[in-house]
């Protein structure tokens, strides 16, 4: 059933209008009709089944059957802190952690990145990945629209994690076992994946100093987009978010 995110809270409605993207999105690219059954979603976690009643122009007016917790969000939180990669992988990236259940993905400028945000394309560059998060979020049935924060740079990233919970900084030089680090960690959980060229000794040494896991996903090296969705899977499935 198609699925569009909505800013307004319903409450106790028994009709909405929607119009802009979503009203020209159903009326014009999905070409649906009076009595076809669409879902609502509030961003809180809150799923309305609704039928349209009516059209007009882009405008759609529907009609709230029910209301009901969306349930495909994971009781862990994941934040993901990715360092940049090199051309869109980021993109991917943003997309696939969607999916899996991530709650916010924020870009980081490690030392060995290669891929930088300038001033001047940050905001166009952001923009498109909330939409690619968007797109994810409807396609994968989530309750809630993952956040893409403005990049940080490595220290202050670190700081930032370690004041929401436990982080788990994923080292190509190995550390504890995923495993055992999981074991130890709560329902909030800071991701960290370095770039192409690995983090600095430096960095590790810092991420160690602010408290974080340092831990491996075993003894292959993964590229900089598949660990993270190597991560996440590992830690859902774990905390029992895969079942």
């Amino acid at each position: 059933m198609p699925r569009f995110f909505i800013d307004t809270p319903l409450g106790d409605a028994t009709q909405f209008l929607l119009d802009g993207e979503n009203g020209r999105h159903i009326s014009r690219s999905l070409r649906m009709k009076t009595g076809d059954e669409l879902v609502l979603c509030d961003k809180l976690g809150t799923d309305y089944e609704c039928e349209i009643q009516s059209f007009q122009e882009d405008m759609v007016v529907v009609k709230i059957l029910s209301a009901k917790t969306n349930e495909t969000e994971p009781a862990t939180k994941i934040h993901l802190y990715q360092s940049l990669p090199k051309k869109d992988k980021l993109e991917s990236v943003v997309q696939k952690v969607t999916e899996l259940g991530c709650i916010s993905i924020t870009p980081v400028e490690s030392e060995r990145c290669i891929s930088k945000l300038t001033d001047k394309n940050t905001d166009k560059k952001l923009a498109r990945l909330q939409k690619i998060a968007l797109e994810a979020a409807k396609q994968s049935g989530r309750g809630i629209i993952p956040l893409i924060h403005s990049p940080l740079s490595f220290n202050k990233a670190i700081k930032q994690a370690a004041a929401q919970g436990d982080v788990l900084f994923f080292y190509e030089k190995g550390g504890t076992p995923l495993s055992t680090a999981i074991a130890h960690a709560g329902n909030t959980i800071s991701v960290f994946i370095g770039p192409e060229g690995g983090y600095a000794q430096e960095e590790a040494d810092f991420a160690i100093q602010h408290k974080a896991i340092v831990c491996t996903l075993g003894k292959r090296i993964l590229r900089t987009e598949t660990a993270p969705v190597a991560a996440l899977s590992a830690l859902l499935f774990a905390k029992g978010d895969m079942e």
